[in-house]
């Protein structure tokens, strides 16, 4: 399984997303007591044994957030979600909070620690090994100390509760935050919506001036978004954190639709199977890999961030999703065909051509991107199908009625985002 790609879901869209990519461990969260509490990112407890065997039946790890605070009143609600999930075999729990730790060692269920505990040196990897198989390191260290740790674990033998070396586990792709490693008290400073209670309402994403409040003469900067760094994108060294020692990759973004999800564990997945069978990373393999993180959701990118060294000098320029496509719904599927694999769609909005570019998207069919072939409206071959009209076209695998139909069109360059 190692090193392995650790996937995020905050629904079964996205879920189904990672399954089909091949990841090999899901994350994601249950009720309000993780870092994406907003209920539009998360499972109910009591769906939690559902997608812990949709996880294990595809052969993949099943890994649930409580990487919060705890307040004084919740042990309670955190050991009855650790129970439920510890009894539908959940393999892992991500938490730092003392109280969640202790817990789970009752419980006996394995722990992961969370970047916001912030370990960045070996003295800290020693005092939460009693408690946990697998680190995620602080998002602001170097790649030099990274390998510094993972070989002074194996040299000095320092084994997790199971009796196994401890792994190391890193933030491979995705959002990144103006706080260290998450932590942040922005919000729940100016709305009562604490970052670390998992209510973050981002406002550091938003355009800011900088004024001198006595005479009121404002600052000149290249961009107004002075708080709100890229993406970070691993990709075309993803070979260098590998050799450095590094057991499992995590791609942020339980906030992130199903395309997101199956793209980038794709790519990914891609990019470490090549290290494994010993391939040196091309040009052209890392302009391709790049280009189809370029499709999906992301803030623009922050080559190399701390791992290489670099300083924190990638602010967005945008508000928004830099994605080179933007998706437009058209309809649902309304049948799929199976003998002749195809599928029809009920066009609510816009039109459809032969040879767009297609995302099926649903809670289990995952991602589908396809294009599109053999249009067709009433039995009769078209090139354009209109609102209104089912039309109907030859799909790669299995849809069903009721997912969403999405036209990908590739943005402009002066398209405002």
């Amino acid at each position: 399984m190692f090193p392995a790609i650790f996937a995020p879901a905050g629904n079964f869209e996205s879920l189904q997303a990672a399954l089909n990519a091949g990841a090999d461990g899901v994350y994601f969260g249950a009720g309000s007591l993780n870092m994406r509490a907003g209920g539009a990112v998360n499972f109910s407890p009591d769906e939690l044994p559902g997608v812990i065997a949709r996880c294990h039946d595809a052969g993949t790890g099943a890994y649930l957030a409580l990487n919060t605070i705890i307040c004084d009143g919740e042990k309670e609600a955190v050991r009855s979600l650790c129970e439920i999930a510890g009894n539908a075999g959940i393999d892992g729990v991500i938490a730092g909070d003392p109280a969640v730790l202790s817990i789970l060692r009752e419980l006996h269920i394995p722990a992961h620690i969370t970047v916001q505990c912030n370990v960045a040196n070996l003295d800290a990897v020693k005092f939460y090994a009693p408690y946990a198989d697998v680190m995620v390191l602080a998002r602001e260290v170097p790649l030099g100390t990274v390998q510094r740790i993972t070989e002074a674990i194996r040299k000095e033998n320092i084994c997790g509760p199971s009796g196994n070396l401890v792994k190391i586990e890193v933030f491979a792709h995705g959002a990144l935050c103006v706080g260290i490693s998450g932590l942040c008290g922005m919000s729940m400073c100016t709305y009562g919506r604490s970052a670390n209670r998992g209510k973050c309402l981002q406002n550091c994403r938003r355009r800011y001036r900088v004024q001198d409040v006595e005479t009121g003469a404002e600052l000149e900067i290249d961009h107004e978004y002075v708080m709100s760094p890229k993406d970070i994108r691993t990709v075309p060294f993803l070979d260098r954190i590998l050799d450095a020692g590094v057991s499992v990759l995590k791609i942020e973004g339980r906030g992130r639709p199903a395309d997101y999800v199956h793209t980038t564990v794709s790519v990914y997945k891609e990019a470490r199977d090549a290290w494994k069978q010993g391939m040196a990373y091309t040009p052209e393999m890392i302009a391709e890999w790049n280009r189809r993180l370029e499709t999906v959701f992301n803030r623009g990118f922050w080559e190399g961030g701390h791992y290489l060294g670099n300083t924190l000098e990638a602010w967005c320029k945008s508000p928004g999703n830099l994605a080179t496509y933007r998706k437009e719904q058209i309809g649902l599927i309304e049948h799929y065909f199976s003998k002749a694999g195809v599928a029809s769609v009920k066009i609510t909005s816009g039109e459809l051509r032969e040879g767009d570019k297609l995302l099926i998207s649903g809670g289990s069919t995952g991602a589908m991107e396809l294009t599109v072939r053999g249009l067709r409206v009433e039995d009769q071959e078209v090139m354009i199908a209109g609102k209104g009209t089912e039309a109907s076209f030859a799909v790669p695998g299995k849809v069903r009625a009721g997912d969403r139909v999405q036209i990908l069109k590739e943005r402009i360059a002066e398209e405002e985002i």
